[in-house]
């Protein structure tokens, strides 16, 4: 077996593998850790082949630690591999930790794309050095922990007549006031997504990034056919857009936006069976929701996302979490006083400028 760390010339093989592996995520693919340089971190990516074959992989996110001149490495949605080959799994690890100290990096973090409870990978990864990290339920993780997950390989028709009854019938509501998917989207309706994005987030009162960051992952993604936009027309207003993702059989939705405006012609509705179907003609077998805030009851002030997800009948699951695998535990107790302490600040100063 081979170990590399890849370059720009790997990019089409490192995404192909990862879209034919059945735990492959776009969050690892070349183009997002493309995005990801564009805020600070610097992507590295390293791949295991047996004899010509990539059997592992992974992309790396690195992040300077202010004022200590060491580095966090992150990997969203992965390691690559399975646990069920433990000799390849950890030629991989090593050949992070062989980054690692390389680049003075204090610990690795990785999230993967496994559904709990999975003995497999959790046995695998205790016994390799790896701590859970338990940030509690809700949003609080790095990645969601908990999402709705649709099954699409079945005939659309079947797919469609498994959500719920009210579902469908807002679907076909939105559809007979006139909404309309404009499902050939370009970056000149980027700006009126975003404006109905931020609307959104004063409304529903969370943050959201620049726009710039919208730019960007629009120019590193749709041109790769790893992103998609999708935006609602009624009487000729956009009252609603959605950002999707796709790699490989799998889709997911990004971010959502809607109108304070005919919030009563249901355009959300439509414009989520409009990207199952998107997915479906794609090749998608696997429809994402991504995240809401765990099992929540109906007090709950983010109930109504959960209502919303659930009418499609999708599956309820559960990640096994963050786990950080660490090479210098001074320097990571440290990270672990001072980050929380940095980002309740940043979030103070945000929502500050935000009131203002």
């Amino acid at each position: 077996m081979e170990t590399r760390e890849l370059t720009i010339n790997d990019k089409e093989r490192f995404n192909r593998f990862l879209a034919e592996h059945p735990k492959g995520h776009v969050l690892q693919s070349w183009e997002w850790g493309d995005l990801k340089a564009k805020t600070g971190w610097q992507p590295h990516r390293l791949m295991i082949e047996d004899k010509g074959t990539p059997v592992a992989a992974i992309s790396i996110l690195k992040r300077r630690i202010p004022g200590v001149g060491k580095h966090i490495f992150y990997a969203p949605r992965g390691p690559v591999f399975d646990p069920a080959q433990p000799e390849i799994a950890d030629r991989l690890l090593q050949a992070v930790e062989d980054l690692a100290r390389r680049e003075n990096a204090v610990f690795l973090k990785i999230d993967p794309d496994i559904h709990a409870p999975s003995p497999l990978w959790t046995d695998y990864l205790a016994t390799r050095g790896f701590r859970l990290v338990d940030k509690g339920e809700g949003f609080e993780g790095v990645q969601p922990r908990h999402v709705f997950r649709l099954d699409i390989s079945d005939d659309l028709d079947k797919v469609f007549g498994r959500f719920h009854q009210k579902t469908r019938y807002n679907i076909r509501l939105a559809e007979r006031k006139g909404v309309v998917i404009d499902e050939n989207c370009t970056k000149a309706d980027l700006p009126v997504f975003y404006d109905v994005l931020k609307e959104t987030t004063e409304r529903d009162n969370f943050l959201v990034r620049a726009y710039s960051y919208f730019e960007d992952m629009y120019d590193y993604l749709v041109p790769a056919g790893l992103a998609k936009l999708f935006v609602a027309r009624y009487e000729g207003e956009v009252i609603a857009g959605t950002l999707a993702l796709i790699l490989g059989n799998k889709a997911w939705y990004l971010y959502g936006a809607s109108s304070n405006r005919h919030r009563n012609v249901m355009p959300n509705y439509l414009i989520q069976w409009k990207m199952i179907c998107w997915a479906k003609a794609n090749g998608c077998t696997l429809y994402d929701f991504r995240g809401v805030p765990g099992d929540v009851g109906e007090d709950h002030p983010l109930y109504g996302l959960v209502r919303f997800k659930r009418g499609f009948n999708g599956d309820y699951v559960h990640f096994i979490g963050e786990y950080d695998r660490v090479y210098q535990p001074f320097f990571y107790n440290f990270w672990n006083v001072a980050e929380p302490l940095y980002q309740n600040t940043v979030r103070k100063l945000l929502a500050s400028r935000k009131r203002s």
